[in-house]
């Protein structure tokens, strides 16, 4: 039996140039960290005791013989790529709604994988996870996805993801070095709203993957950021202002990569956050939906709560261990 425990992430800087359409011809670099909501996998080898060899739970529940009856696309790429040919189950459950943009669906990939393994009596490092995982996502699953949240996912922390050019998907993972001091401030600037429904990432990923050659202007001066926001982040001065305003410039940006990332709805959340104190902010994931990321003066808090007092307000704090096996006990094979 096996438990694994994954965490979902927050983006700042350079999301969507960690499409591999971007970053093969040009880098890319993304700011993220991982937060403390998780997604869990309950996972075993299923006795023969069932007319099934296959039961997966999450939203739905499906008993099925063989991995290509499969409805879940990343259970069924997993198994698929591990080869597994004994009967599994597999029990999902998550802190946070999927389809939210807080890299869900890389997450449960993850987690899944790394059950997979731990299974079998097998480990891996966080890089070979990660690289696994984003080959299922987007070559067996061809999901319009990116790289970055597989990354998150496997490593852990608050971090500079960089992805090289013609680097045949080559990442390095570098942690954001701050005091302890300075990173609890920095987290108390940091607020996430929940705007009440949810999307298709990969539909609107998808537009924005065929609108790249069009938007390089915008997607190089999204990659410039990351590093700006660090200086500010490494800088001596006290206030970290300049953090919030350099938010709200790329949401900006990314606000004008495709009509599908806003709408009137999250414009006007997004309005009403800013008119009461927030310095800047961005829709998390692909856009279109799920969580909104504030940036507060900690003396603002409580004005941008009440002001969004209709929408749910989700505390949360940073994590470093990215995904693990939390459980594990040997089981044998029938």
């Amino acid at each position: 039996m096996i438990i694994t425990r994954t965490p979902f992430r927050v983006s700042f800087f350079g999301g969507g140039t960690d499409y591999p359409v971007w970053y093969e011809e040009n880098g890319g670099a993304v700011l993220s960290a991982t937060i403390n909501k998780y997604c869990y996998i309950n996972c075993r080898f299923l006795p023969p005791f069932f007319d099934f060899k296959y039961r997966i739970r999450y939203t739905t529940r499906e008993e099925i013989q063989s991995p290509s009856e499969i409805k879940h696309p990343s259970v069924r790429e997993c198994i698929k790529y591990f080869g597994v040919d004994h009967g599994i189950e597999m029990v999902h459950t998550s802190d946070l709604p999927a389809q939210s943009g807080l890299g869900s669906s890389s997450s449960f990939t993850v987690g899944f994988l790394n059950a997979l393994y731990a299974l079998t009596g097998k480990m891996i490092s966080k890089r070979q996870l990660a690289q696994g995982a984003i080959h299922i996502e987007q070559e067996m699953i061809k999901e319009n996805v990116g790289s970055q949240d597989q990354v998150a996912a496997a490593f852990g922390g608050f971090n500079k993801i960089s992805f090289r050019h013609n680097g045949a998907g080559e990442f390095n993972v570098e942690p954001v070095t701050i005091s302890q001091d300075k990173l609890i401030i920095f987290q108390r600037h940091l607020m996430l709203f929940f705007t009440g429904f949810s999307r298709n990432a990969s539909d609107i990923a998808g537009e924005q993957i065929k609108r790249t050659p069009e938007k390089k202007v915008e997607l190089k001066t999204m990659m410039e950021l990351v590093d700006v926001a660090i200086s500010t982040l490494n800088d001596k001065k006290d206030s970290l202002d300049d953090f919030g305003r350099l938010l709200h410039e790329q949401w900006m940006i990314k606000r004008s990569m495709t009509s599908l990332i806003s709408n009137p709805h999250i414009d006007e959340i997004y309005e009403t956050g800013r008119r009461a104190g927030a310095l800047g902010g961005k829709l998390l994931g692909a856009g279109g939906g799920g969580f909104m990321l504030f940036f507060v003066k900690p003396e603002h808090r409580g004005r941008v709560k009440e002001a969004l007092k209709n929408i749910l307000f989700v505390p949360f704090s940073f994590e470093f261990t990215g995904s693990q096996v939390v459980y594990f006990v040997p089981q044998e094979k029938f």
